[in-house]
């Protein structure tokens, strides 16, 4: 894992759990999603469409066998149905200012249930600029309900009603790959779910992209 973002995801964790430096983590976690996402952004500005279809490591174990689109609409959809449809309640940016259409995407998944090749179609489905737009739209959403949470926010359990509602929202397939992602999300508290998918899923996925980027 990168020591620089590693080390910031740990002073974040850290400040965090301190109700005098609560805010200051929340800071320390923009700051390093804001570092995270320039990594994409520097993607996408220097690459040719077709790059992002790619699967130079398509036998590999391990997050760098999918697409560079394949991984930037998985680490945004997860962050989008947890930050919306677990946390707020609302609706996800994906079903505003026609994201949906604008990305062509024949999904509304986290695209955990999609396979070798079937990661290759996708992709090749995929607008690499709409989905761009997509993700900074669900990262500066996200970065809004980050900004408003207070200490005592931090244990604030997942309920019942939650679990369904994500259940419902047919955002997680039913595949056994991906229908775990529920009961993962929804056992956690709110400082659980800041530190996946807000921050360590970012790292872990963009780190694979960059290991995609470089060799392609």
């Amino acid at each position: 894992m990168n020591k620089e973002w590693s080390e910031k995801n740990k002073k974040m964790q850290s400040l965090i759990k301190k109700e005098t430096s609560f805010k200051e983590g929340i800071d320390v976690l923009l700051e390093l999603r804001d570092e995270l996402f320039s990594e994409i952004t520097s993607i996408v500005d220097s690459y040719p469409a077709e790059a992002f279809s790619e699967m130079p490591f398509a036998k590999a174990d391990g997050y760098h066998s999918k697409t560079l689109i394949y991984s930037m609409w998985h680490i945004f959809r997860i962050e989008d149905i947890v930050a919306h449809t677990v946390i707020s309640n609302d609706e996800q940016v994906l079903f505003t200012d026609g994201f949906l259409e604008r990305t062509k995407s024949p999904i509304i998944t986290t695209g955990n249930e999609l396979k070798g090749e079937e990661i290759a179609a996708f992709s090749k489905e995929l607008d690499v600029r709409a989905v761009y737009e997509y993700c900074l739209a669900v990262k500066n959403s996200t970065d809004r309900i980050l900004r408003d949470l207070e200490y005592k926010d931090l244990k604030r359990k997942i309920t019942d009603e939650d679990r369904k509602r994500v259940a419902d929202s047919g955002s997680v397939s039913n595949d056994e790959d991906a229908v775990w992602l529920i009961g993962y999300w929804c056992s956690k508290d709110i400082a659980g779910l800041i530190k996946m998918p807000f921050s360590r899923h970012w790292i872990m996925h963009i780190e694979a992209m960059g290991r995609i980027k470089s060799k392609l």
